[in-house]
């Protein structure tokens, strides 16, 4: 704190009078007080002082040759970096109201008229100091609480920039961790809370469900022969096709390799179901271009679908899926390219296996 009265600079006046013995006898009731003097003997250069100074205090002649203190004082209160210097006309005791009245219409703040009594021009000084002091302190305190509310502005931003960038992380995580980087199809982490999820709603509704096994048949041959830029199409595509042929109710998930999960919610007619996943199968088996040496080549993979209702096939989310892969199972060893519905006769082959 005592650093910063330290360098603090001296308050400045000006004083404007034509007369040097006017000047030279304000300068000797004023040295008293700790401020910097500067003096003016005409309305043109107390204007050119001002450009040159910031003054706390202007104790300006109104009966001046030339530019009065008048016309001076209109000009500076015209301006908005000289309008807050407060200006004490200094005058003749002929000075009437109206002038008076005049004067603080251009910004004058008192009068003190000649010849100047020493104690009051002193007090009057002094107390305009005291206000001038006290609001520059004000102006002070306001330019430091603006650059702590700016300080706080730029550091809320900044918090509030850091929190969604951890809320985008956390969700790009979060879809990492949840889906197929390949496809963006939900994997088998987010399939199976899912699974749950349906199962609840089914027993609180007492509504089916099927659950689906699928796998592509031929796919890897087209790996062997294309490269796995062509595997990775056909994937892709397979994906983009099982979103055009669901219900926006439905849920299918990459497992892996070339397998796939389907969850057909509230099912209420299981052969219409049957019938929709053939039709499926048709519109996934269709061919698909993939990238080959020397352009492009339709490829065709078939596809084999195993389902299991709840809770005609499992009183459990485990046994459901269970008795979906051996539909699966049976449908891969019995020609491929089908549909099958669970039945204990498979369930019997899958687990011999």
């Amino acid at each position: 704190m005592g650093n910063e009265i330290h360098s603090r600079s001296r308050s400045k006046v000006l004083v404007v009078d034509d007369l040097y013995a006017n000047r030279v006898a304000m300068r000797q009731v004023l040295k008293g007080i700790d401020i910097e003097i500067i003096e003016a003997e005409s309305g043109n250069d107390a204007l050119m002082a001002c450009l040159d100074h910031e003054f706390a205090l202007i104790l300006l002649d109104v009966q001046m040759p030339g530019m009065d203190g008048v016309e001076v004082a209109e000009l500076l209160n015209g301006d908005e970096h000289t309008r807050e210097a407060a200006i004490i006309f200094v005058t003749a005791d002929s000075t009437d109201d109206m002038d008076r009245l005049k004067g603080y219409d251009v910004g004058a703040i008192d009068y003190i008229t000649k010849p100047v009594n020493p104690d009051l021009l002193s007090a009057k000084v002094r107390n305009f100091l005291e206000l001038h002091e006290s609001r520059q302190a004000l102006k002070r305190t306001m330019a430091q609480l603006k650059q702590a509310m700016d300080e706080l502005d730029r550091v809320n931003r900044q918090l509030r920039e850091e929190i969604e960038e951890r809320k985008r992380a956390e969700a790009r995580a979060h879809d990492l961790a949840t889906h197929d980087s390949l496809t963006g199809l939900p994997n088998r982490l987010l399939f199976l809370d899912r699974l749950a999820a349906t199962q609840r709603r089914a027993e609180r509704t007492h509504s089916r469900f099927v659950l689906g096994y699928m796998d592509l048949d031929g796919f890897k041959p087209v790996n062997d022969a294309y490269g796995h830029r062509a595997g990775d199409v056909v994937l892709k595509t397979i994906a983009q096709r099982l979103g055009d042929a669901l219900r926006d109710s439905d849920t299918f998930a990459r497992f892996g390799g070339d397998e796939f999960a389907i969850i057909m919610d509230d099912v209420a007619d299981i052969d219409g179901c049957i019938a929709r996943c053939h039709v499926m199968r048709d519109q996934l088996s269709a061919p698909i271009k993939v990238p080959a040496q020397g352009g492009e080549r339709n490829v065709t993979v078939g596809v084999s679908i195993g389902l299991a209702v709840w809770k005609d096939h499992g009183q459990t989310t485990e046994q459901l899926m269970h008795h979906a892969d051996c539909a699966l199972y049976a449908v891969k060893h019995n020609g491929k390219a089908d549909v099958r519905v669970f039945d204990p006769a498979t369930d019997e082959r899958c687990a011999a296996h």
